[in-house]
């Protein structure tokens, strides 16, 4: 067991498990545990350190609450919606997001003005087991260190324009370097985001255009890249227990999601943090 807090007096014990291919699993012993009471400083950097952090066993946030707390990490990412995203299935979605279906990798604030360094999600609702929704996450410093010198060496000539349209609380054209360092760790990371495939609901579909590329179509480039995303040594599937809480670098990982099951709950809240 560990113990995280800046007070002795209130620590709170856990069991420590490595998630696969990376991760740290931290439940407490005690249910409906606060995790106001955690030190913030040890939090973030085991999130540096294991890219991705999963809270078990502590009461959830109030909406109205959640976006103090997270105040205390850092600044936040404000969107015309305010500061709390909530993911769920809507009526009538302009944006795959709000669907059943799947979400193709991306790193998040492409288009806003900062990108967020963390991610912080609490899960309301969890789908039923078996039924899909799991997110996703690829550690992209670790395709890059699988990748050969070569690959690595023509990837760092590649940038990557990306056109969308804003329909929901993103969009725009953006370009970025598909190899760019982490800001805190200094690690190679890549920046991608993934457009739709046959698979996908297609709504607010993203366009890519890629220069720099040596040699190869982007067709056979795009599609060599993406399977080395979904890769088991480079993609970590979490299935959502209700009152997980997640917090993921936003630097260090893409991220994604399963298609869920129609008739299967699924309720996410999301804080960017910069």
């Amino acid at each position: 067991m560990i113990a995280i807090s800046p007070n002795p007096q209130t620590s709170i014990k856990f069991n420590s498990q490595p998630l696969s291919p990376f991760g740290l699993l931290l439940e407490a012993t005690e249910p409906q545990s606060d995790i106001r009471k955690l030190s913030i400083p040890q939090l973030r950097q085991l999130t540096w350190e294991h890219s991705l952090i999963v809270l078990r066993g502590f009461s959830s946030l109030q909406e109205e609450v959640l976006p103090d707390y997270c105040t205390n990490w850092g600044t936040l990412l404000t969107w015309d919606f305010g500061t709390v995203l909530n993911l769920i299935v809507h009526d009538n979605p302009q944006n795959y997001l709000f669907t059943t279906g799947n979400v193709p990798f991306h790193w998040d604030g492409a288009f806003a003005k900062a990108v967020p360094s963390f991610l912080f999600f609490q899960c309301l609702q969890a789908p039923s087991a078996g039924s899909g929704g799991e997110s996703l996450f690829c550690h992209t410093t670790r395709v890059l260190q699988n990748a050969t010198p070569e690959e690595r060496q023509a990837w760092q000539k590649i940038n990557i324009t990306y056109k969308t349209q804003k329909l929901a609380h993103y969009g725009g054209k953006i370009t970025a370097p598909l190899v760019s360092q982490h800001p805190i760790t200094g690690n190679p990371i890549l920046r991608f985001a993934e457009p739709l495939n046959e698979d996908s609901v297609h709504l607010n579909p993203l366009f890519l255009e890629i220069s720099g590329l040596a040699s190869g179509k982007p067709d056979q480039f795009l599609n060599d890249l993406i399977a080395r995303l979904y890769l088991p040594q480079h993609c970590f599937a979490h299935q959502w227990q209700e009152g997980d809480i997640l917090i993921a670098d936003n630097h260090a990982l893409l991220h994604g999601r399963n298609p869920f099951l129609a008739n299967s709950p699924r309720h996410l809240q999301r804080v960017h943090i910069l």
